[in-house]
């Protein structure tokens, strides 16, 4: 897609049978979309897999804009996610860190890790437990649901792409999506019962309230325009375990990966955060806004490997762009991948270099600079960018601080497989199997 839109320019039309998308492969071009028409593009698409899926309450993610969808957003950003709530669960981060740890030092000597495995498991239990209070009794399965919606929110079908067929519209494309709705909901409900269970015979005050906490007291004050129903909580629950595990994990392990195949620059992070660290048993976060160089590596790595690296929104009205007509229902795809690589804004795109985001303008991850917007920008910016970072963060500093890393024999730093596989969010094609080799122990305290 890259390619395609240095041929043909930063807005691209193509055409997939009955479907019409715009490419935008610019900055200049999404900052007039998303400054000068937001509201006329803050729906996202959806399809019969996305409908089937959310089918008795809708969530955040793929809510249609309007009231709905606000007032869960004002819940996600001001409740759920704040920098005050977010802060409220360092100690599950400082935990699962050292658990993640102590999993890598245990690996026998010599023997290589699926350090993505170790990674997810990281991740699904600091944020099952910041929004169930408790580690899930079979993360694997848990695991394997998130994926599933991933793969169906990413589906295309005949019907997406022939949505005029009658007899396209009779044929039940959404088994697949009703199987897993079943699963999911099933998922929901043992989680929402046990942990009504739990906090009956255990009772906790306000500091100790997860998110569910948070979600069913407000659903009791009842003060919403919009009712907090059962199937809206579960949508929610659904958005926040998947937004929770696949972005952050495929983050770090893209961190990871960029760091083998670069060792000056995993050598440099590597001293400072054992510079700035020493003397300390385990990785606190008090200590990790000393770690400039590592926060540049994190930026480095959602720049050239952003999550959401083709946002699609769809146009809510006929507007124009730059000088184009964009007619009501067509589809905008933000090809943040290009712009993220483009030479007009990046030096040296395609290496990894996360010294310039310690000496070029001050990047943030606020949407406001459209050639780097890794977690979107507008109304619909990823409201968790202060909880994923603050995992990624934990995680990657406890990885440099307490191992030296090797890659498997016969692999070296130019020839890791660093090859993406691009759905939802663009993973690696190949398991990151790696070496930890313990540096500093890590003692439990």
């Amino acid at each position: 897609m890259r390619d395609l839109s240095r041929r043909y320019g930063p807005l691209m039309l193509i055409r997939v049978c009955e479907r019409v998308a715009v490419v935008v492969s610019s900055a200049e071009a999404a900052r007039e979309i998303f400054k000068g028409h937001d509201v006329t593009f803050e729906q996202r698409p959806s399809s019969p897999g996305i409908d089937e899926l959310y089918r008795h309450g809708e969530g955040i993610i793929f809510a249609p804009y309007g009231d709905q969808w606000r007032q869960l957003r004002r819940i996600v950003m001001t409740e759920l996610l704040s920098a005050r709530r977010v802060e409220a669960f360092r100690r599950i981060r400082e935990d699962e860190a050292a658990r993640l740890v102590s999993s890598l030092a245990s690996a026998p000597p010599g023997q290589v890790v699926n350090v993505g495995e170790r990674l997810d498991e990281f991740i699904a239990d600091a944020g099952v437990r910041a929004i169930f209070s408790d580690r899930l009794p079979d993360r694997t399965v848990f695991l394997k649901m998130v994926r599933q919606i991933d793969d169906i929110e990413a589906l295309f079908d005949l019907h997406d792409l022939f949505p005029s067929s009658r007899l396209l519209r009779m044929i039940p494309w959404g088994r697949k999506a009703e199987r897993h709705r079943q699963e999911l909901l099933r998922l929901m409900d043992d989680i929402l019962r046990s942990h009504e269970e739990r906090r009956a015979a255990g009772g906790g005050g306000d500091e100790e309230q997860d998110m569910i906490d948070v979600l069913l007291r407000i659903q009791k004050e009842d003060d919403m325009r919009v009712s907090l129903t059962q199937g809206v909580i579960r949508a929610v629950l659904t958005d926040l375990f998947g937004a929770a595990v696949d972005t952050s994990s495929t983050t770090l392990q893209w961190a990871m990966a960029e760091l083998m195949a670069n060792p000056r620059v995993l050598e440099k992070a590597q001293s400072e955060t054992r510079h700035f660290l020493a003397g300390h048993a385990r990785v606190q976060e008090v200590e990790l806004n000393k770690l400039s160089y590592m926060k540049a590596v994190i930026k480095e790595t959602l720049r050239m490997h952003p999550p959401g690296s083709l946002a699609p929104r769809v146009c809510l009205g006929d507007c124009k762009i730059q000088g184009y007509d964009v007619p009501q229902g067509t589809i905008i795809l933000t090809n943040v991948y290009a712009i993220s690589r483009d030479p007009k804004y990046w030096e040296n795109p395609d290496m990894f270099m996360p010294e310039r985001f310690q000496v070029d303008k001050a990047f943030d991850y606020k949407g406001l600079d459209f050639e780097y917007t890794p977690f979107g920008t507008s109304r619909r910016i990823c409201p968790g960018i202060n909880f994923a970072t603050a995992n990624i963060e934990i995680a990657l500093a406890s990885l440099l601080y307490h191992f030296d890393w090797k890659l498997p024999l016969g692999v070296n730093p130019e020839n890791l497989d660093m090859t993406e596989v691009f759905g939802i969010t663009a993973k690696r094609k190949a398991e990151l199997l790696l070496h930890p080799i313990p540096h500093i122990p890590h003692v439990d305290e």
